[in-house]
């Protein structure tokens, strides 16, 4: 274009040249250049939040049912610091984000002036990449350079400073053409020593779900599993990688998962890894699966090659985008009788994931299996934050295709509330549900505001159990019956969703819980189903007791 325009206007033209239709924030004086010039770009719908944290989670979640960079937009210093939770978030999960940071002017910087942070320093070990525009007319250059960053390789956050004073600069800027993602090009060499490697093994287990994958890639690898009988295990918190009723998955890893399970995986003979970075919480402390993993042969798929061998060694190591992958895997000759652990571990998992009564007046698993009688996995999205409440929902529910799961591979608290906000802006067709205990909901509940005010339709299953419960766990192993900081002292919370416009009801036993779902599903809006446990029942499969009995 070559006419004169502000810097907040040429920044919104070049977002909505590569596709962005959707922006979450919270306004900020930084940058009201742009807030001037998304009121003339209907195109653009913009979420404004309660807090910054909320606005980084809802950048995530979005982008996680899109594949489209998640578009947050905060203000400098307390705004800035408040959004690093989602950026660390998108990180950690391979989520393809876009933060832009409203900044001091120019000339002021570097004199500590008011809410200044130096965000290239303070962003580096956050963030995929960190960039600061001084230039209006380079504002098309660096989106492209951001949005290319963000989604190429293994996708990632990318921070970018917004000096105040050129925003509202007047300049004459060339709009750049949008920038798809650099695919990595499976090369047939090695997919061929894949096919090989398969064909020969006794014993294989599929790990799958991180970066790159979408339903596409989904649903034609358990094509390819379910052909070739190969258990196809989820990654941490990635269960929704492929639908969870297809004949070859064998549940989740991370915490709590399936003894059986553990024990396909260390009897393997060959782990085919794609997507998946192998970390932490997937590999309990990169203890189940070793980075040598003697007596294993591990084949690592990853669409970013500085992403293999960085931890694993990999006896054949191949950078791809996984969906090529799956769809070579697909095109094979698949072996005369397919393997029967495909079948078992499945039968395996549906024994796992089917909830048996226990002796407690709020059961949260029969509650989960009231909502699988109520609600299709494919038409519902879990989501959640960090805590043990959630331990339920990871065992019990039965998750569709990817996008059925919204959850943070990195453990952080307060995501839920916010990611279903997004979720239900983004599918309203499907239902939104934002899983909660009682520490968690707080962090970010402030975002049913956001939720009533911009019309979306959610559930929540707050989960009240008067503590922070995984600590908790943690401090009655260490240091038994020794409570220390732990206890909570909670509202209402019924009374609060309906201070904020929603419908609200308290469930406190179990048979209770079918009845208020019931109402709540008639409902729409904000609805919440203040569920009061027992600390008492620290797990779905132990209790305080136990573990002070050990």
């Amino acid at each position: 274009m070559t006419t004169s325009r502000s810097g907040g206007r040429i920044l919104v033209d070049a977002l909505l040249t590569h596709g962005c239709d959707r922006i979450f924030h919270v306004p900020g004086e930084s940058f009201l250049a742009v807030l001037d010039a998304l009121h003339d770009t209907p195109a653009i719908d913009l979420v404004t939040c309660r807090q910054e944290g909320g606005v980084g989670f809802m950048a995530c979640a979005d982008a996680a049912l899109t594949g489209r960079p998640g578009i947050a937009f905060v203000t400098r210093g307390p705004g800035a610091t408040n959004a690093s939770i989602g950026v660390h978030v998108a990180m950690q999960d391979s989520i393809p984000m876009l933060l832009f940071i409203g900044d001091v002017d120019r000339g002021m910087r570097d004199r500590e002036g008011f809410q200044e942070v130096d965000f290239l320093t303070m962003f580096a070990p956050l963030a995929k990449r960190v960039l600061r525009i001084d230039d209006p007319t380079r504002i098309p250059e660096y989106v492209a350079r951001a949005w290319r960053t963000a989604t190429s390789g293994r996708p990632g956050p990318v921070v970018i400073a917004l000096p105040e004073d050129m925003l509202v600069e007047e300049a004459v800027a060339v709009d750049r053409p949008p920038l798809a993602k650099l695919e990595t090009v499976l090369d047939p060499v090695n997919f061929d020593a894949v096919l090989t490697a398969l064909r020969t093994a006794r014993s294989p287990v599929a790990i799958v779900g991180g970066a790159g994958w979408d339903t596409s890639t989904g649903v034609t690898f358990a094509n390819f599993a379910e052909r070739w009988g190969i258990p196809v295990a989820g990654a941490f918190r990635r269960q929704d990688a492929i639908a969870n009723d297809s004949a070859a998955w064998a549940g989740n890893l991370g915490y709590g998962p399936s003894p059986k399970l553990v024990q396909r995986i260390k009897s393997a003979d060959l782990l085919l890894v794609v997507g998946a970075r192998l970390g932490e919480a997937t590999t309990d402390g990169y203890t189940l699966v070793t980075p040598d993993h003697p007596d294993q042969t591990l084949i690592h798929i990853h669409p970013d090659p500085a992403e293999l061998d960085r931890v694993y060694r990999a006896d054949l190591a191949v950078a791809a985008d996984p969906f090529a992958f799956a769809d070579m895997l697909t095109r094979a000759e698949p072996p005369a009788n397919p393997l029967p652990a495909g079948q078992e571990a499945h039968a395996e998992w549906l024994a796992w994931s089917t909830p048996a009564p226990r002796d407690v007046t709020l059961d949260l698993g029969q509650c989960v299996a009231a909502m699988r009688e109520r609600l299709s996995g494919h038409d519902t999205i879990i989501c959640n934050g960090a805590g043990n409440f959630s331990g339920w929902w990871h065992r019990y529910w039965h998750y569709g295709r990817t996008g059925t799961q919204l959850a943070p591979t990195c453990g952080a608290m307060g995501y839920g509330v916010p990611a279903a906000v997004a979720a239900a802006l983004r599918e309203p067709t499907k239902l939104a549900v934002a899983v909660a205990g009682d520490g968690d909901f707080l962090m970010n509940g402030q975002e049913l505001a956001t939720a009533v005010q911009h019309g979306a339709n959610l559930l929540v299953i707050l989960v009240d159990n008067g503590g922070y419960g995984t600590i908790r766990m943690h401090q009655e192993r260490e240091y038994p019956a020794r409570l220390s900081g732990t206890a909570l002292a909670n509202p209402d919370f019924a009374a609060l969703a309906r201070a904020y416009g929603g419908w609200a009801e308290t469930v406190e036993t179990t048979e209770q819980f079918a009845p208020a779902l019931d109402r709540a599903l008639a409902q729409t809006g904000v609805r919440l189903l203040h569920c009061k446990t027992e600390i008492e029942i620290i797990t779905h499969s132990t209790t305080i007791t136990a573990i002070r009995q050990r």
